[in-house]
């Protein structure tokens, strides 16, 4: 008999079933559950448990829910805990309220079962690859009952802090996605008022980032103060900074000229510095 834990997964849509597929061969064995039998069936014919009911699926050690919404995913839970044994690791892939993740784990703590909340980061491309990035808010005991099941189909396991932080850090990595989406429109209505291709615009965006890495280049400080003139990114960052103003206010005004508002790049531009650290020691931008 295999000493690893058994494994469950609840929901086998876009992203649940690429990623419950790397559960198939298992060593503890995996059981599924999804209220479409149609979306079972693949997983029974290659050997998983088909379960009939959420009772079956709470048999396991450890299991995965991706469902849609808050709403569905304490209907989950609650179905869960009533059959879990103590010692289970529930664990939500969903992107919800981080208060939901909180106030879950803290109801089943008498029951001893460990509700995680684990969002996921790379959509489906990834979960097929098996190169997610998953971000774990649980106790230092569930992280470690988990860490390796997630490792079958994420790149990446970070473990970010107590229940709810996982969704907090899944919060701040969507931010930065929907924030630069909101200033490459901008940047496309600049480019269409001077005439230019944006689809061209667009190939140069995706080929100088694969290089140089995007807004993520910048990621690699340990705090969000201001930096001192001996810190090794303080140059580096510095160097940033006056580049990034000039190419802003080059940009704005020739926004300006052509009559395209951009409040994004405003708002960059006063923030740039401070953000990286190197705004002047009054606390104002560099100038």
């Amino acid at each position: 008999m295999s000493d690893s834990p058994k494994l469950g997964y609840i929901g086998l849509g876009n992203m649940g079933a690429p990623m419950a597929e790397r559960w198939v061969d298992w060593p503890g064995g995996l059981t599924v559950y999804d209220v479409r039998p149609e979306a079972m069936k693949p997983f029974v014919d290659a050997g998983a448990h088909g379960a009939t009911d959420l009772a079956e699926v709470a048999e396991s050690d450890v299991i995965s829910i991706t469902v849609l919404n808050d709403e569905q995913v304490r209907e989950v839970v609650a179905g869960l805990a009533g059959h879990a044994k103590p010692g289970t690791a529930i664990a939500i892939h969903s992107t919800i309220s981080d208060r939901t993740a909180a106030e879950l784990a803290n109801e089943l703590i008498a029951k001893r079962i460990h509700v995680i909340d684990a969002p996921i980061s790379g959509g489906a491309g990834a979960a097929k690859k098996g190169d997610l990035a998953v971000m774990v808010g649980a106790t230092p005991e569930a992280f470690e009952l988990v860490k390796e099941p997630f490792s079958r189909w994420a790149g990446l396991v970070v473990h970010a802090g107590a229940p709810g932080a996982g969704t907090r850090m899944k919060l701040a990595r969507n931010m930065i996605t929907f924030v630069s989406y909101a200033a490459a429109t901008e940047a496309q209505r600049l480019a269409h008022e001077c005439g230019l291709d944006i689809v061209a615009l667009g190939n140069v965006v995706r080929h100088t980032d694969a290089i140089t890495g995007g807004p993520g280049a910048i990621m690699v400080r340990d705090s969000v103060g201001q930096l001192e003139p001996d810190s090794f990114f303080y140059q580096p960052f510095s160097h940033t900074r006056d580049l990034g103003e000039k190419d802003l206010q080059l940009a704005l005004d020739l926004g300006a000229e052509r009559g395209v508002e951009l409040p994004i790049a405003e708002v960059a531009l006063r923030r740039l510095a401070e953000g990286l650290g190197v705004a002047d020691r009054k606390g104002a931008a560099h100038g």
